[in-house]
C-alpha cells in the first residue's frame, strides 16, 4: 500500500470517512502521521470555536468587571476567580459528571456528554475567563486622554465603545491574547484524557498518538510528530494574530506599530 492510499484511507478517518477499522500491525510512519493529522481536526475545531466563542464573551466579562454596578462587577468577578482559579482538567471532570446528571433529567441535553460539546463548553468557558482578565486589564490601561478626547467629540454610550474603547482595548491586549490562544490550542489536548469519550475511536490527535505508542511501545516516533504538528499551529496562529495586529494599528506609523513575533525561550 502506498503513502497515497493511506492517507486517501485515513485522512478524515477522525471525523467519520474513510477506514473504520484502525492499523493493527506494521505501522508505518505515513500511517501515524496520517491518523494524527486526521486528529489534529478535533484539536482545531476545539480550539477555533472556543477562542472564536470565549471572545465575544470576555469582551462582555470584562466590561461587566469595569462596570461601576455591582451586580454585573461581583458575578464577573467570581466567573474569572472560578475558571482561573482551578485546574483545566478538574473542570472538565465536574463538566462531564454534571453532563451525565443533566442527561438522566432529559434526552434533550445527551449532546452535553459527547466530547465535541462538553468538551467544547468547558474549553469556551476558561478560555472566557483569562481572555477577560487580559481584556479588564487593558480596560484599565486605556489612557484617560483617549476617553477625554472622546467625551470633547461628543462621543458616548455605545459609539464611544465601538470606536474609542474596544479598538484601544484590543491593541493594548492582543499580544497577551495572542498567547491565550497558542495556550488554548495545546490545552485541547487534555481532551484526550477526560471521561468525555471518543466515539467509535473517531479521537483527537493524542488518541491517536497515544495509540501508536501503546501498539509499538516506541513513544519517541508519535509524540514528536504530534509536537510537529503543534508547533505548526502555533505558528499559524502567530502569523494570524500578526495580521490582526498590523491591522488594528494601521494607524501608526510602521516605525512605532506593536509587533507580534515569534520569540522562542531558550533560558527560563
Amino acid at each position: 500500500m502506498s503513502c497515497w492510499d493511506t492517507v486517501q484511507m485515513y485522512a478524515f478517518r477522525s471525523i467519520g470517512y474513510g477506514e473504520r477499522l484502525l492499523p493493527r500491525e506494521d505501522f508505518t510512519l505515513c500511517q501515524q502521521v496520517t491518523l494524527i493529522g486526521s486528529g489534529m481536526i478535533w484539536n482545531v475545531y476545539f480550539g477555533a470555536l472556543a477562542l472564536l466563542l470565549g471572545f465575544f464573551l470576555a469582551t462582555a466579562v470584562a466590561m461587566g468587571k469595569a462596570s461601576p454596578s455591582r451586580w454585573l462587577r461581583k458575578p464577573s468577578e467570581w466567573f474569572i476567580f472560578v475558571f482561573r482559579g482551578s485546574p483545566l482538567f478538574i473542570q472538565f471532570f465536574f463538566a462531564y459528571f454534571a453532563f451525565l446528571s443533566l442527561k438522566q433529567v432529559s434526552p434533550v441535553f445527551d449532546a452535553l456528554s459527547a466530547a465535541w460539546l462538553g468538551a467544547l463548553i468547558v474549553l469556551f468557558l476558561n478560555t472566557a475567563a483569562y481572555s477577560a482578565e487580559i481584556f479588564y486589564g487593558a480596560l484599565q490601561s486605556i489612557p484617560k486622554g483617549d476617553m477625554e478626547a472622546a467625551d470633547a467629540y461628543g462621543f458616548s454610550g455605545w459609539p464611544k465603545f465601538r470606536k474609542i474603547t474596544w479598538p484601544t482595548m484590543l491593541r493594548l491586549a492582543w499580544p497577551a491574547y495572542t498567547n491565550e490562544a497558542i495556550f488554548l490550542f495545546h490545552a485541547t489536548t487534555l481532551v484526550f484524557f477526560t471521561g468525555f469519550p471518543a466515539w467509535q475511536q473517531r479521537g483527537d490527535a493524542l488518541y491517536y498518538a497515544n495509540y501508536f505508542a501503546d501498539k509499538t511501545f516506541n513513544p519517541f516516533v508519535p509524540y514528536p510528530i504530534l509536537a510537529v504538528y503543534f508547533i505548526v499551529i502555533t505558528l499559524i496562529i502567530i502569523a494570524l494574530f500578526a495580521l490582526a495586529n498590523r491591522r488594528l494599528n494601521r494607524h501608526l506609523p510602521r516605525a512605532v506599530r506593536p509587533r507580534v513575533k515569534l520569540r522562542p525561550m531558550l533560558i527560563r
